[in-house]
């Protein structure tokens, strides 16, 4: 970012511009800390839903009064979005029941019968995923799934799925857990006549 000096000159504001380039990544974890759409937040607000992803995008920067409704909305001091730190981190990560994302893509790519959710999703501080899974009957993981280092930890809520570890036939049953290593070939599938709930812990290496 550049101002213009006293001669109309143009002065790199180096001291600003990561204070300004981190006010809309702010907005933005700050609404997903607190499970908000653009529009629940445009609500709040009295900003526009284009308005708020334009700044989270870095594509525009608010107006004061603009910051101040948004700070007000999201229970935030203005000050926490211009002080000269990055975007605080918090220490664990809240993944609300209304607002869990997909499961990662590689995780069952050729799954069939299966709706499935993100209950936990790795980033640069925590390397831990989790699944959840409902299984309709004769659903399944597809052919043997994707090769990668770490491990796994399943745990039945509901039914039974019957897992195939590296030639190894295991049938997991509710309240049963099994846990493989995904170096391995593994897949599974739900044999029975009544959908199958399960959660997947993953680890990758």
């Amino acid at each position: 970012m550049t101002v213009p000096d006293s001669r109309g000159e143009p002065v790199r504001a180096a001291g600003w511009e990561p204070i300004v380039s981190a006010i809309g990544p702010k907005v933005r974890e700050v609404r997903q800390q607190l499970g908000l759409s653009l529009q629940q937040l445009a609500a709040r607000s009295d900003v526009s839903a284009a308005a708020i992803h334009k700044v989270e995008r870095g594509d525009m920067v608010p107006t004061i009064t603009t910051l101040l409704k948004l700070a007000a909305a999201l229970d935030r001091p203005i000050g926490f979005f211009v002080e000269d730190a990055g975007p605080e981190k918090p220490v664990a990560v809240h993944v609300r029941a209304a607002g869990r994302p997909g499961p990662p893509p590689d995780w069952v790519p050729e799954a069939e019968g299966v709706v499935a959710t993100a209950l936990a999703v790795p980033d640069e501080r925590l390397r831990g995923a989790a699944v959840q899974a409902d299984i309709a009957p004769g659903g399944s993981s597809g052919d043997t799934r994707p090769l990668r280092a770490g491990e796994e930890l399943l745990l039945v809520v509901t039914g039974a799925l019957v897992v195939e570890v590296a030639g190894e036939r295991y049938r997991v049953q509710a309240g049963d857990t099994l846990h493989y290593p995904t170096d391995r070939p593994h897949s599974w599938h739900n044999p029975g006549a009544e959908p199958v709930r399960a959660i997947w812990w993953m680890l990758r290496a």
